[in-house]
């Protein structure tokens, strides 16, 4: 058998470039995520209801049921102790769980205060102790964290010189002059010493290995290791590799991509340290563990696309958020109803938002400067108008303390019509006014409504009383009618009208009847006094005279008597004047007639006519005369 049999060698397992992307890739995509997170714990005020963009799966406490003392009390136990993987999750989660309870203690806070009358705008929480206490704790924990990885980064510089030593330790055995025993066992020591060091920075692996796996096989070359010893080392790695590729297919159950990623980066770690199988088995056996390699990789790749597809659907989310707002806060908003309408639609949007998760690291920041900005122009418009609004009201209470101060002098009056007139008028002013402010809204006007009714319920009190009065008067009257209707004159027409004079005084002392009323019970009486002047034997000027007396009484119980009488005066003024033109005309007339048999029946017609003119002359005058004496 040929020596060259029994050297191993390792070209089929050098990593294959798929592993290296992938591990750039990650290390790639844990950085984004982590300087999102970071960002998110410098905002924790704006962004902490935020989806987180990792997915939490691992069992952990249940930080959900603790409250916010204890959450800070169980981070200060993770500051207490060494950083190791799961500590992340764990101070991630507590930070999240806090602020959860944290914006839910301010919302309530928050409803309270506009509850009892204040504006969402002006609502300042107060400083929370806690808050300040845990933000300090996560400052700590992230500098601790920092530190972690320096020495991290540092001890892996360090692990690559201490390895490159043992390469060329390694080479120095080749030109060594002890016995294979002793040359063997110290090969066997810095085999270990490799192992124990670690990691090395990821762009020097590739390289280090090459140079690792070269050495080793120079010396297998040199010490000529025998098939027995060479066979059993390469079952020994073939039982590990094949434990290695065990655990690997394992991981393709863990529902964490990221768990599994970085779990896989230590099988790998781990199978860079085995030494090599038996060539028949090698390609079969790297390739099951690639396949499981190439698996947990696309499972990783995968869970950061998605995240990314979700982030830019974000974006498209949050983008439509602030143009909502642009358009409302750009919109003329003139009265308080239409501020109270926006302003619930902003804070919806608002709400809106905190529920969308991060928008893609590059546009995250400016996004929500926007969003920010827009929000602060909108509410920024709203002060000012409510500034301005301010004045108004101020001025339009002004405006009504003093009808109020007006309605308040009217409300003991008892000029009825006048004043009912002038309170209507100072309504129709109050109600033209507009707003005053809210805080003395009630007040202002249950003083005004209160002298209003104060003056309404007495005037309904006195026409209450005053409609009893009147309904007896028109019993009263429609007794005087009968009266009237039974009445028989007597022989003398003088006795006959002292009578009629009494039946109108009596008629004239009852007083008002009910306004429905009045018409009618009014023409009755004057159809009665008719009938009672027709049975009289009077000549028909003197009864001219009497209906129109009656008429006259008729005014006199009438609204607008002044009005009245002066129109009834103008229309008998303007008859005289045109019977006094007919009757010189008649007389001008009759000059031109000559005394013979034919002129002597038109001049006798013409005379009566100018005689019957000058009666109704006389009595025309007499009714001036009685209109004339009432106004004395």
């Amino acid at each position: 058998m040929k020596e060259q049999d029994l050297t191993p060698s390792h070209e089929n397992e050098t990593e294959p470039k798929v592993e290296l992307t992938a591990e750039v890739s990650h290390d790639q995509s844990e950085t984004q995520i982590q300087e999102e997170q970071t960002e998110s714990d410098d905002n924790p005020d704006t962004e902490n209801l935020e989806s987180d963009s990792k997915t939490e799966l691992q069992e952990k406490p249940d930080y959900a049921s603790m409250e916010k003392h204890e959450l800070i009390h169980r981070l200060k136990l993770i500051l207490d102790v060494e950083l190791d993987n799961d500590s992340k999750e764990r101070a991630e989660s507590i930070k999240v769980h806090f602020y959860k309870k944290h914006n839910a203690t301010i919302e309530e806070l928050k409803r309270n205060f506009v509850k009892e009358g204040g504006k969402e705008e002006d609502f300042h929480p107060e400083k929370d102790d806690q808050e300040i206490e845990i933000k300090a704790l996560l400052q700590k924990y992230r500098d601790k964290k920092a530190e972690i990885q320096k020495n991290f980064e540092q001890q892996k510089e360090n692990n690559l010189k201490q390895k490159l030593l043992i390469i060329e330790e390694l080479k120095q055995l080749i030109n060594g002059q002890e016995s294979f025993e002793k040359t063997f066992h110290e090969f066997r020591d810095l085999q270990k010493r490799w192992k124990d060091y670690g990691m090395v920075p990821s762009h020097s692996v590739k390289h280090l290995w090459e140079n690792y796996h070269h050495a080793v096989e120079q010396f297998y070359d040199y010490s000529k290791i025998n098939r027995e010893l060479r066979d059993l080392d390469l079952r020994k790695n073939y039982e590990t590799k094949t434990t290695l590729c065990e655990n690997a297919e394992k991981l393709l159950e863990e529902t964490s991509a990221i768990k599994a990623f970085n779990d896989l980066q230590k099988l790998h770690e781990r199978w860079r340290e085995v030494g090599p199988v038996d060539r028949s088995k090698r390609e079969e056996l790297w390739n099951r563990f690639k396949t499981a390699s190439n698996t947990i990789n696309k499972n990783q790749q995968n869970f950061y696309n998605a995240i990314r597809e979700e982030q830019v659907a974000n974006l498209e989310k949050k983008t439509a958020l602030c143009v909502k707002i642009e358009e409302i806060a750009s919109g003329n908003i003139d009265t308080h109803q239409n501020w109270n309408e926006a302003s619930k639609k902003v804070l919806d949007i608002q709400k809106e938002w905190r529920t969308i998760g991060f928008a893609p690291k590059k546009d995250n920041n400016s996004i929500y400067q926007r969003f920010r900005e827009t929000c602060d122009l909108f509410f920024n418009h709203k002060r000012d108008f409510y500034v301005e609004h301010k004045d108004k009201l101020n001025e339009n209470l002004k405006l009504k303390i003093v009808l109020c101060e007006r309605a308040e002098e009217l409300q003991n009056s008892t000029d009825w019509k006048q004043t009912t007139n002038e309170l209507i008028k100072i309504q129709k002013k109050w109600k033209s006014i507009g707003n005053v402010p809210r805080k003395v809204s009630n007040d202002i006007w249950d003083q005004f409504r209160k002298a209003c009714d104060t003056f309404f319920d007495r005037k309904s009190e006195h026409f209450g009383s005053l409609d009893l009065k009147q309904t007896e008067n028109l019993k009263l009257k429609k007794e005087v009618i009968e009266k009237v209707l039974n009445f028989t004159p007597s022989e003398d027409n003088d006795e006959n009208l002292n009578t009629v004079k009494q039946f109108q005084k009596e008629w004239s002392a009852i007083g008002h009847v009910p306004f429905k009323n009045k018409e009618h019970i009014q023409n009755d009486f004057g159809k009665a006094i008719n009938t009672l002047y027709d049975k009289m034997n009077m000549d028909s000027s003197n009864l001219e005279v009497q209906k129109f007396k009656l008429k006259i009484d008729s005014i006199l119980e009438g609204r607008k008597v002044e009005d009245t009488l002066i129109y009834e005066r103008n229309k008998l003024y303007n008859k005289i004047k045109q019977l006094e033109s007919d009757i010189i005309l008649w007389e001008n007339n009759m000059g031109f007639f000559s005394l013979s048999d034919k002129s002597s029946s038109i001049l006798k017609e013409m005379q009566e006519k100018i005689n019957q003119g000058k009666q109704n002359l006389t009595l025309l005058k007499q009714k001036i005369k009685l209109i004339d004496d009432l106004a004395k």
